[in-house]
C-alpha cells in the first residue's frame, strides 16, 4: 500500500474542549487535512519541539529518542495506519541491526517522536479517505456563495436536510481553521450516514 506523506499544519484548541487539542496534519501533495484529537501533554510535547524550546529536564518523548539513539535504533518513519470506531492507530517504524521492525503507538506519541528524530509522517489512504477534510479554496468559495443565497434556495427546494446542514457547518469550520470542531462534525456526519444506511 502506498502511504501518503503529511506534515504538521498546527495545533488548535477551544475553551470548550476540556483540555483536548486537535493535531492537524496536512497532505504534502494534496489539499486534505486530518485533525486528530490529542491530550494536552502530547500537544505540549509536539509544540515544544516544533518551537525548538528545550525544557530543563528531558520529557518522556525526549527520553524515548535518547534511548533509541543509545541502543542504535534508527526511527525512519511513523505511519497512522488505521481508524477504528473513531480511534486512530499508528506505528513507529525503525531499524535495528539492519532489520526493519515496528512498534504500536498512539498517533500523538508517534508524531511527538517523529518531530524529535526528523522522521517523515505518513497516513494510509483509507484513513485519509475516511477522516480527511478537504481544504480546497474553490469549495470554500462555493460554500460561502451557497450560504449567502441559502434563504432563497430553502424557499425553492424546501428545508436543508440535517446531513446537508452538518456538511455545510463542516466546510465552514475548515474555512475558519477550527479543526477541532471539524473533527467532531466529521464524526457526527459519519455516524448519521451509518444510521441512515441502516434504515
Amino acid at each position: 500500500m502506498d502511504f501518503i506523506q503529511v506534515d504538521i499544519i498546527g495545533l488548535s484548541t477551544s475553551p470548550s474542549s476540556g483540555g483536548a487539542y486537535a493535531l492537524v496534519l496536512g497532505e504534502i501533495d494534496g489539499n486534505r487535512r486530518l485533525p486528530i484529537i490529542i491530550g494536552a501533554f502530547e500537544a505540549q510535547a509536539i509544540a515544544l519541539e516544533l518551537e525548538k524550546i528545550q525544557p530543563p529536564r528531558p520529557m518522556t518523548h525526549d527520553l524515548l529518542r535518547d534511548t533509541f539513539e543509545a541502543v542504535d535504533i534508527d526511527v525512519f518513519e511513523v505511519v497512522i495506519d488505521e481508524l477504528r470506531e473513531g480511534t486512530f492507530f499508528a506505528k513507529v517504524r525503525y531499524r535495528l541491526n539492519g532489520e526493519e521492525q515496528q512498534l504500536d503507538s498512539r498517533p500523538s506519541d508517534a508524531v511527538a517522536l517523529a518531530v524529535r528524530v526528523d522522521a517523515p509522517i505518513f497516513v494510509s489512504p483509507d484513513v485519509l479517505d475516511e477522516a480527511g477534510i478537504a481544504a480546497d479554496e474553490e469549495d470554500v468559495s462555493a460554500l460561502a456563495e451557497a450560504e449567502a443565497s441559502g434563504s432563497e434556495e430553502e424557499e425553492e427546494s424546501g428545508p436543508v436536510s440535517q446531513l446537508q446542514r452538518m456538511e455545510n457547518e463542516l466546510e465552514k469550520a475548515v474555512e475558519e481553521e477550527d479543526y477541532e470542531k471539524a473533527a467532531e462534525l466529521r464524526d457526527e456526519i459519519e455516524a448519521l450516514k451509518r444510521e441512515q444506511n441502516k434504515n
